[in-house]
């Protein structure tokens, strides 16, 4: 081991070379719950391509296996540390190399921060439309990892739709491009998209070049009561076939209600089933809205209110995003699903999610991207009481099961990781598997990238 830490100092610098087993301790996993970590030998913090690229090679030389970083938020174990790993943290990559209004684009490392790069190009009137609920904290580089979505998905789509191309170090340390500047370009196989979502798997992404939007008018948001979960889907499905596309449809059940009651004390409706928001940010969102409402009380809808202005749907949205820490405190320990349905399948995914809480004797808030079926149904218990650790993770497969029997997928927007690979197994089926393994072994003979993740 020393001898590879010789060779890691080679070109790695001091302060950026981590072996103190105190400190490499806290980088052994992300925010995933039951899925298992091991100890780094050492993590590094590269700040150039060359540092990356000298790791990897020295990975290949050694055998050790790598395991890349981000901010470490994911939901999937996708971050973990193997046992005797080298953890590479990509946090220190984190500039801004250009905004490009002409084109649209922006090139990045890394390592910068969601919410930076959306500040960022908004001062150009600009848009970088994918908004995970953890925004703030995490990094591109993770976006791509885990093919990442949040709540304006349901107009502008996910993080996939915006990667132009990338700066790829590989396993045996080459430097290799994919993608391009333009916007049209369809040479050869689509690898850009081959690396968004292998979470680590095929390659270190060092450079990630991003399209963008032209900013659009600020939008205006609406709540919805409904009383029924089935009454709410109803209402999306009303809104998405009469031709509607809000930049925002999330829902929150009325556990998950109270938990962002007590959490933050907006004052939300506690006594409905199902809260539905929508906004929209087109050069009419009031007319949008109104139209939007009424198809809502044709739904059901107890009661629709609109916000009268930015501040105030802003407000609503914030309620929205902080639907997971307020179902964390309720119990202390949350698994955190992302099964997503059709839409017509959503209010039978609600339901069928609400019998499995019953039948376990668990708190289970749901809260989902509605406009495309991708739904967060948290289970919140206590981690230090074996028994019912033990009924949230079998809750935690049947409602994937659930997922799949609807017609479904096993992840929308946080990955496989560690806690689903063996679903992942199940949703894809033999020949697929196999497949997707052949692919890893071109883009890694040794098996030296997250070894463990996806299957």
């Amino acid at each position: 081991m020393s001898l590879l830490i010789e060779r890691l100092r080679e070109a790695i610098p001091t302060e950026a070379l981590l072996t103190d087993p105190d400190v490499t301790s806290s980088y052994a996993h992300d925010m995933a719950g039951f899925c298992p970590a091991g100890t780094p030998a050492a993590v590094v913090l590269p700040r150039t391509v060359e540092q990356v690229q000298h790791v990897m090679r020295t990975a290949t030389e050694f055998g050790i296996p790598v395991v890349p970083q981000g901010a470490r938020t994911g939901l999937s174990g996708a971050a973990n540390a193997d046992e005797g790993c080298l953890v590479l943290s990509l946090v220190r990559m984190d500039r801004i190399l250009e905004i490009s209004p002409v084109e649209r684009i922006a090139v990045v490392e890394p390592g910068v921060v969601n919410a930076v790069l959306s500040r960022a190009v908004a001062e150009q009137g600009l848009y970088y439309p994918p908004d995970p609920s953890s925004w703030e904290m995490c990094t591109i580089g993770g976006n791509i990892g885990t093919a990442s979505g949040g709540l304006c998905c349901v107009k502008y789509g996910v993080t996939a739709e915006y990667v132009l191309g990338l700066d790829v170090v590989l396993a045996d340390g080459r430097l290799l491009r994919t993608g391009k500047r333009t916007a049209k370009g369809v040479a050869g196989y689509d690898l850009t998209r081959l690396f968004v979502g292998s979470e680590g798997s095929l390659g270190v992404v060092v450079r990630a070049t991003l399209a963008l939007r032209a900013a659009p008018p600020r939008q205006l948001a609406m709540a919805a009561e409904f009383p029924s979960a089935a009454a709410a889907c109803d209402a999306v499905c009303r809104i998405t076939e009469a031709g509607f596309t809000p930049s925002l449809l999330e829902l929150m059940d009325r556990t998950t209600l109270r938990a962002v009651n007590e959490h933050t004390r907006m004052g939300l409706p506690e006594t409905t089933e199902a809260l539905l928001l929508a906004a929209f940010d087109t050069a009419e969102p009031g007319a949008d809205l109104a139209a939007a409402g009424e198809l809502c009380t044709a739904a059901g809808a107890s009661s629709v209110v609109p916000a009268d202005d930015a501040a105030e749907s802003e407000l609503l949205l914030q309620a929205r995003r902080e639907a997971l820490p307020a179902l964390e405190r309720l119990k202390g320990t949350t698994m955190i699903d992302d099964v997503c349905v059709p839409r017509a399948a959503l209010g039978a995914m609600i339901d069928g999610v609400a019998k499995i809480a019953e039948r376990y004797d668990l708190t289970i808030g749901l809260c989902a991207h509605a406009g495309d079926g991708n739904t967060h149904p948290n289970v919140c218990f206590d981690g230090t009481d074996e028994d019912e650790a033990a009924r949230a993770r079998a809750s935690f497969d049947e409602i994937m099961e659930l997922g799949l029997r609807l017609g479904g997928t096993i992840t929308g927007e946080h990955g496989v990781g560690v806690l689903k690979k063996e679903w992942l197994a199940r949703e894809l089926g033999p020949d697929a598997l196999e497949l997707q393994r052949g692919v890893k072994a071109v883009f890694d003979p040794l098996g030296l990238l997250n070894p463990g993740k996806l299957f």
